[in-house]
């Protein structure tokens, strides 16, 4: 194996960008149309990447490959949480805005500040830092 990708399953791809471009300094680096809207889409940060694609988009895709017709209705949005390592926590929080915080700012056990929130896609994104003489 080389590298995993989340892929996230959303009902539209454009109210999901700005969270990952404006406020996680992510780039949009390839995007595919599905009827008259975005498809599919990849995001890059260095060497971080995840990609995202519409429910119609999947089913469309699939049309007559044997999987189920309405696999994509199927798919829940947000059912993955993604857990991110970041170098600092306050720089992390100082660009979330107004994005709705799941789990307030804590330290854990296991030696990490962190903090969960919910991108505006549904996605649950807890954001981490190890801190100073942790595991």
């Amino acid at each position: 194996m080389k590298r995993i990708t989340p892929l996230i399953t959303v009902d539209a791809i454009e109210p999901c960008l700005p969270f990952w471009t404006d406020r996680m300094g992510f780039e949009v680096t390839v995007t595919v149309p599905h009827e008259d809207a975005m498809g599919f889409a990849i995001l890059k940060k260095g060497d971080l990447e995840l990609m995202y694609q519409t429910r119609a988009s999947i089913d469309a895709d699939l049309g007559e490959s044997g999987a189920p017709a309405d696999l994509g209705s199927e798919l829940v949005a947000g059912a993955s949480t993604l857990f991110i390592e970041v170098e600092s926590l306050d720089t992390v929080i100082e660009s979330l805005g107004d994005t709705t915080v799941l789990v307030p700012r804590r330290t854990t056990f296991y030696g990490m500040e962190e903090v969960f929130v919910r991108a505006p896609c549904g996605t649950v994104v807890g954001l981490a830092a190890r801190v100073e003489g942790g595991e």
